[in-house]
């Protein structure tokens, strides 16, 4: 290692000064010990001829011929530049993300964003008072998207809320506010408090079974129906008791992107409220629609503007633009929120609230969502979310032509594209989704939640990186697929469609009657729905 480090150091000193030998001698040697320490670092052991060529090679050629380690931290290192070749090959892989249908999830920012991230990237947000402005730009979008769900405060009025890494974290959040505020007027009427349920549709998304099972609160879910894939409101104000902490309704289910009636739910629960002397209060999830409903729908009323909403919970990372790890949890008051589960951080002398799940994470989606509040503007979402809604109405009745499929999506609602086959004797939607792999889209096929479970799914998320050429090329493969699977023999054949006619039909916990092969569809109908669930998450 020596001997390499002192012939580079008089190679590159001889370059500069060729005429001042004295000065190269002391210049050389002051080099040398600068690369041998450098070079310890690098190499455990004294550095052999090989790793020398490959620390100035652009093949990691022994690297490269063998495998990386997969449970066990190695021994010695490698070159930087060996590393990353071997993680960069392999991570092409993976999917292209602009082509992952199944995911809400941003995957494209402007550059001048991506920069800014790059800039933040090290800056750990709970460091208030080390990062002053950046808990400042938190706060400036907790306000913005405060008054853009209609909360009432005052024009220089601070709204109540927080960012968190995802609509997960901010439902945990939002689902404990409920509870502990419960159980509190139980206490206080000397009554139990240790059986405490919410009402949901089977529509939603995994992080409320989530909720339901970490903070033990009884999940009371309301059953979609073939052709109604969302909460009944009548059905779902029938289930409240006085232990119900809330009702959530969905504003963009993640099976088909249709919104939940939020207003007829809350005028029946404001009559069961009065009849019964209940306050059972409502959160809105809209992690989906969030960003979607006060641009392209101003006139639905969802939000803060009905009474019995009290939080509303909305994921930057989807269509508020932003890469994934960016959610937000907005109160509609003070009192909403229990101030026993917030904690209070002075800093700069103003008291600075926090309540969140976890301690430590990252700025840059913070300082991402706050970039493209100001950037694009009221005026800038409104555009993309109306051409998010143009090119899913390009891709439905791209697909309406084919005279193959139902479409299970609703024109308004988030921007998403559900439909299933109307024939399925040849072949499935699994089968469908499989073949277009291939041609490099992701798109999912899965079973409606309990009660449709028969029925399939593929669903195609239309983000604001799905382009109009991008929507008919789509619309193509799709085609093609059809057609490729037209010529395939039949998925069942005529041998088994008698075995099926001839099983004996067994009751269900209804009385219907149905197969045993029905029975043993709807068991694996059941696991491909909790994975789905999973994998939305």
């Amino acid at each position: 290692m020596y001997k390499y480090t002192t012939t580079l150091s008089l190679q590159y000193s001889t370059y500069h000064i060729p005429k001042r030998p004295k000065q190269t001698l002391f210049l050389s040697l002051a080099l040398a010990t600068t690369y041998k320490i450098y070079f310890t670092m690098v190499f455990p052991k004294p550095a052999s001829e090989s790793d020398l060529f490959n620390l100035n090679s652009n093949v990691p050629f022994r690297y490269a011929t063998n495998s990386l380690p997969r449970y066990c931290m190695p021994e010695n290192s490698m070159p930087k530049e060996s590393a990353y070749q071997n993680i960069h090959d392999e991570l092409q892989l993976d999917a292209n993300p602009k082509l992952n249908l199944a995911s809400f999830v941003t995957t494209s920012m402007e550059e001048e964003c991506n920069k800014l991230i790059m800039e933040s990237i090290n800056k750990n947000y709970v460091d208030m008072d080390e990062y002053p402005v950046t808990t400042d730009l938190h706060n400036r979008c907790v306000n913005m998207i405060a008054r853009l769900f209609n909360a009432k405060i005052g024009e220089d009025e601070s709204a109540i809320g927080a960012g968190t890494v995802g609509s997960s974290e901010a439902i945990m959040l939002a689902g404990l506010a409920f509870k502990k505020k419960w159980q509190n007027k139980r206490k206080a009427e000397g009554k139990p408090y240790d059986k405490p349920n919410m009402v949901t549709g089977a529509n939603v998304q995994v992080c409320w079974e989530k909720f339901a099972r970490y903070f033990e609160v009884e999940l009371r879910e309301v059953k979609v129906r073939e052709d109604y894939y969302v909460m009944d409101p009548a059905k779902a104000v029938e289930m409240v008791d006085e232990n119900t902490i809330c009702v959530a309704a969905i504003l963009g289910s993640t099976y088909n992107g249709e919104f939940e009636d939020v207003k007829l739910l809350n005028d029946l629960l404001l009559e069961k409220n009065k009849q019964t002397g209940w306050d059972t209060p409502i959160h809105v999830d809209a992690a989906s629609g969030g960003f979607i409903a006060p641009f392209l729908y101003p006139e639905l009323e969802w939000d803060f503007r009905l009474p019995l909403v009290k939080s509303i919970n909305v994921s930057g990372h989807k269509y508020g633009l932003v890469y994934a790890g960016i959610g937000w949890v907005i109160w509609r008051t003070k009192e909403d929120l229990p101030q026993d589960l917030v904690f209070h951080i002075n800093y700069l002398g103003a008291d600075q609230p926090t309540f969140t799940l976890n301690f430590s994470k990252g700025s840059s989606q913070i300082i991402a969502q706050y970039y493209q509040l100001i950037r694009f503007g009221r005026e800038g979402y409104k555009s993309i979310m109306e051409n998010c809604r143009e090119n899913a109405k390009v891709l439905r009745e791209g697909l309406e032509k084919t005279g193959c499929f139902n479409i299970l999506s609703k024109d308004n609602g988030v921007p998403v594209v559900a439909f299933s086959l109307k024939d399925r004797s040849c072949h499935d939607e699994f089968k469908i989704s499989g073949m277009l792999r291939r041609h490099g889209w992701i798109v999912p096929a899965y079973p409606m939640p309990p009660a449709a479970q028969h029925i399939n799914v593929l669903r195609v998320v239309v983000r604001a990186e799905f382009s109009r050429i991008l929507a008919e090329r789509l619309v193509f493969d799709i085609t093609n697929v059809l057609q490729e699977l037209e010529i395939l023999p039949p998925k069942y054949n005529a041998k088994i469609t008698n075995i099926v006619k001839e099983e004996k039909a067994i009751d269900d916990d209804n009385g219907v009657k149905r197969s045993a092969l029905d029975a043993h569809r709807e068991i694996i109908a059941q696991e491909s729905n909790k994975r789905h669930k999973i994998l939305a998450a």
